[in-house]
């Protein structure tokens, strides 16, 4: 890592670009599925495994239930999502998908095609990257939780 204070050289402003670069791209496509890129990957880890409860969504998408909440809200109301109490506990709510919720995973794994088909990157690439981010982010979340 270098000491420069350039601006491109800086890690934090290569992930954030990344970051933005990524999401602007699932932008053009997901107004055809009526989504958002946050109701997007709520929904893509409701399809991965279907029924989480809100807190294991949260902390699958790494978002804080301020977040979250009135993200769910919108997909209910838009008849994706329904929220359902637990019998054993009535305190924990479980996330399940509707059948419109279901239909549209098709559609969005065709932008998603899209989307990586115009990156010019091979699929190593892509899993290396991938595998680099997350193996990032474990680290930088381990590092904000563990007491100094």
């Amino acid at each position: 890592m270098t000491s420069t204070s350039a601006l491109h050289d800086q890690l934090c402003f290569a992930l954030h670009a990344a970051s933005r670069a990524m999401t602007n791209a699932y932008r053009a496509g997901l107004p055809q599925l009526g989504l958002t890129y946050p109701q997007f990957i709520t929904l893509v880890a409701l399809w991965e495994q279907d029924g989480l409860t809100v807190s294991e969504l949260g902390h699958r998408l790494h978002l804080d239930s301020g977040t979250l909440s009135p993200l769910l809200k919108r997909l209910e109301g838009a008849k994706l999502v329904e929220r359902r109490r637990e019998s054993g506990d009535e305190r924990r709510v479980s996330i399940h998908l509707t059948p419109s919720g279901r239909d549209l995973e098709g559609r969005a794994a065709a932008i998603q095609a899209e989307i990586m088909g115009a990156i010019n990157m091979t699929e190593s690439e892509a899993r290396t990257l991938r595998e680099l981010a997350q193996r990032f982010t474990a680290a930088a979340d381990q590092s904000i939780h563990t007491p100094r």
